[in-house]
């Protein structure tokens, strides 16, 4: 994969996940939000049918029930459909580690091309926020614009939505008018063989 090119000439593909509150979390809901083109798409989302019951803190955090995921797919059902949103598209989240691993064990053999860690990014890009926690990220740089009203915080579409939102935001507000994937990455030569930001 070239990342010396600009940020703009690669697919990206936001990711938010919700959990049922089990260890390991099984997944719930996910949504995928693309750009391409440095331009923000449409997100894609679906409720899936955890093997196990959703925990009540799960619930307060995110507000899916059992009931809710009741007639939803189990993910196998819906895997191909996940899979191509993600192939081929750098994978990017806010915490990256945490919706990658629940992400790599619902999709056995998924492996990103290369990860951005919108979190690890915005310390780096954007110094000197109070909070680094993506609610006061969206708050501080007003990145939940014109969102749909029944979208809410700690759903995936809305999650991946204001990610997205703040990806482009640390890119097109950076100092470096030519930032590439490797800016966005952290790394300072191109034959940095550092392993991809989780």
């Amino acid at each position: 994969m070239t990342t010396e090119k600009p940020w703009t000439s690669h697919r990206y593909a936001v990711v938010d996940v919700e959990g049922n509150g089990q260890r390991p979390p099984d997944l719930v809901e996910i949504a995928i939000v693309p750009i391409e083109n440095g331009i923000v798409g449409e997100p894609r989302s679906w409720l899936v049918q955890p093997p196990r019951p959703i925990t009540s803190m799960a619930r307060r955090f995110h507000r899916i029930g059992d009931e809710e995921v009741a007639a939803a797919p189990a993910v196998a059902d819906v895997a191909d459909e996940i899979r191509k949103e993600l192939d081929d598209a750098v994978f990017v989240a806010h915490n990256a580690h945490v919706d990658l691993d629940v992400v790599t064990r619902s999709l056995p053999g998924f492996s990103p091309i290369e990860v951005v860690d919108t979190l690890k990014a915005a310390r780096r890009l954007a110094p000197g926020q109070v909070s680094y926690k993506l609610g006061n990220l969206v708050d501080a740089f007003g990145l939940a614009e014109d969102i749909a009203p029944d979208l809410h915080p700690h759903r995936a579409a809305y999650d991946a939505i204001v990610c997205a939102r703040l990806l482009v935001r640390l890119a097109t507000s950076h100092n470096d008018p030519g930032l590439t994937l490797f800016g966005l990455l952290g790394r300072e030569e191109p034959d940095d063989p550092a392993p991809a930001l989780f």
